[in-house]
This record gives structure tokens, sequence and C-alpha cells, in this order.
């Protein structure tokens, strides 16, 4: 056991014993994470700014505008004409315009369908929104003009229809919300990501170390010693792993004890899943060095690795997006079950939902393990080098 220490102690004080690894490990971590708190974090829903022209003179178009602006998601400005309004948008002025055409109360009142038109640069979520919200109270608008134009003289209609819009704004009958937002923020995902990335980057070091100890005949002593190979792998693994503690703890630590960031999760929970995710990538870590001959391959892993494992994880992008089989894929990376975690617990999930993704890797650190203490062997290369 000592000498699985020995290795272990040599590993952490070559990767952060100098100002380079403190920087590379500790403090570009922390920072950049920091950086990506402070903006999610930071973000809040303003109303979107909607310009609007109201050229009718009846109830409906006084109707629209008083719902929409009810909604509380808007900020309404008015504009002179429809080619101010054409104009306003062009210049980014609001997120969409929404033109009310002349004699849109009368056109209901008659039977027919006059259009509302909203007009966007660009589409976004507002604009999709306030297309879905005019097109629901334009419908609404025809069923109370049907029943205004139905209930009795022609003349009366106009009337008859206002009395019904006025009663539909006191909204008599409404719902109760019962959604929570019980649900993990879309900027939590990013912050859990961009750790993980993080952390497997510290596979691409072990591996490299691993390399120079090849070319530098240092592992051929090491196997001449009485050392068995277990235990230089499981050496080599645990101080890498003990590194990762350390930068779990300092990004944790500044993500919580100084910027006062929302886990959304316990923070034992939130740190046993990047645990985890340690013990997997020092597996792939030992795997990976025991395959890799050639100490010139080594800096190829963030391309075969490291980038290509974040991406399928869903570091960078949910998984929703992805097409069907690439999501399948995803499940033989530990990134998707690192945030598939994060977001069960996030959820209000209990153990009996967790405990899947801490197994699957707990089963993938344990089986890499195994693969990188059977096949880690000094080179015939390194020891010729």
């Amino acid at each position: 056991m000592d000498k699985i220490w020995t290795i272990a102690w040599n590993m952490v004080k070559r990767m952060i014993g100098s100002r380079r690894g403190v920087l590379v490990y500790l403090v570009l971590p922390t920072v950049v994470t920091a950086v990506i708190i402070s903006m999610t974090s930071g973000v809040t829903n303003s109303k979107a700014t909607i310009l609007y022209v109201n050229q009718d003179e009846g109830a409906g178009g006084k109707h629209l505008l008083t719902e929409l602006s009810a909604t509380g998601d808007y900020e309404l400005e008015t504009v002179a004409d429809e080619a101010a309004l054409k104009k306003s948008i062009t210049d980014q002025k609001g997120a969409a315009g929404l033109y009310i055409p002349a004699n849109y109360s009368n056109g209901l009142l008659a039977g027919a369908q006059p259009q509302i038109s909203v007009y966007e640069l660009k589409v976004s979520e507002d604009s999709v929104l306030l297309k879905m919200k005019a097109a629901t109270l334009s419908q609404e608008m025809r069923q109370a003009a049907a029943m205004a134009a139905a209930g009795g003289e022609a003349a009366d209609a106009g009337a008859r229809f206002q009395a019904l819009l006025t009663q539909a704004e006191a909204h008599n009958i409404g719902s109760t919300r019962t959604d929570y937002d019980l649900y993990p923020r879309e900027e939590l995902g990013v912050v859990t990501g961009m750790t993980l990335m993080f952390l497997m980057g510290l596979v691409t070091t072990t591996v490299s170390m691993i390399m120079k100890d090849r070319k530098g005949r240092t592992m051929m002593r090491m196997f001449s010693a009485p050392v068995r190979a277990y235990e230089i792998a499981l050496g080599n693994f645990l101080g890498s792993f003990f590194v990762g503690i350390i930068q779990i703890a300092a990004v944790l630590g500044l993500g919580k004890g100084l910027l006062h960031y929302d886990y959304e999760v316990p923070l034992y929970l939130y740190f046993l899943v990047l645990v985890a995710f340690i013990l997997v990538s020092m597996g792939i870590a030992s795997t990976v060095a025991g395959l890799v001959r050639n100490p010139n391959n080594a800096g190829m892993l963030n391309s075969l690795i490291l980038t290509p494992t974040c991406m399928l994880g869903g570091c960078f992008w949910p998984l929703s997006i992805m097409p069907g089989y690439m999501q399948k894929v995803a499940n033989f990376v530990p990134q998707k079950w690192a945030i598939q975690a994060v977001d069960i617990a996030a959820s209000g999930g209990t153990w009996a939902e967790l405990w899947r993704p801490f197994a699957i890797l707990g089963l993938m650190a344990a089986v890499l393990l195994v693969i990188g203490s059977a096949i880690l062997r000094p080179s015939e290369a390194g020891i010729n080098a």
C-alpha cells in the first residue's frame, strides 16, 4: 500500500506542484466556471418590447392590446403607422411588431376573418409566442362577435360585442398554477458541462505523464522493482483522482461560497456526482495510457476523447436536440450519466432514481481501471529511446 501512495503523491506533485500546474488545474477551471455562473445567474426574464399600430376604432383592437399587456410578458409601445412600424422592427427597436388593421372589429361582426399582422426581423421565442397569443385571442373574439351578431338587433351588435369582451377581460374564470418550476434551469446544465470538461482534461495530463515515464524509462525502472502492474496503475489513478478532488473543491467553493450560486441540489450530492465522474475519467486515463505507445500521439487525445465525449454527453447542448442514434451512443460516455444524475437531483428525484446513473458510472470506472492495470506496461520503444 505504501508503494501506491508513493506513486500517487508523486503524481500529485507533478501535476499541481508547479506554478503552471496550479494555474491550469485550479485557477483556470475556477475562473471560467465563475464567469459562466456570473453570466447565467444574472440573467433575468425581462419583458419583450412589442411595437404596435392599432387603427381599429372598435372594441376588438383595444381588447387584444389589453390582454397582451395583462400577460406581463410584453412592454407595449405604440408607433405612428404601419410604415413606421416596419422601419422600427428593421432597426431592431422591438422584438416584434403588431399591426391591427382599420375596421377590424366591424369585420369580425360581419362574419369575416380580418387578419392581424405580426412583423419580425428574425424568429425568436418572443415573436413566436406573440403570434400564438394573437391567434388565440383572434379566435376568441370571432366567437364573441358571432354571439353578439346573433343576439339581437344588428344596430346593437357593437355594444353587445364590447360587453362580452369587457366581461372576458375580468377573467372571472381562471386557472390555478400547478407548475412551480420544479425542473433544472438550463444554465445549470451549462455550468455542470463545463465543469465536467475541465475534469475530463485531467485525462490528457495523466496520459501525457505516463508517456513521459515510458520515454524516460521511469516506468521500466518501476517494473524492475518489486512493484506490481496494478499498483502502478492504481497509484497513477489515485494521484490524478486527488488532483480532481482538489479541483472540484475549488470550483464548488468559489461557486457556492463566494458567488452564492444555487446548484439546485444538495452540495454533497453534486460533489458525489463529480467524484463519480472523476473515477471514470481516471479509468479512461489508465486504459488509454496502456494502449497508446507513441508519446507523440498523446496530444491527439483532446480531439479523440475529450471533445467528442463532451459533445456526445451533452456538455455543450441538451441531448434532446441530437438525433436518436447519437442519443443511443451517448449512453457509452460518462458525461451523459453525470449530467443526468444532476438533472434528476435538481428535479427532486430520490436515490430510488439516482442509483442508476451512479451505478453505471461506478461500473465504468471499475471496468476501465481493471483494463488499464492489465495493459499498462513499459513499451519497447520507450526502453530503446
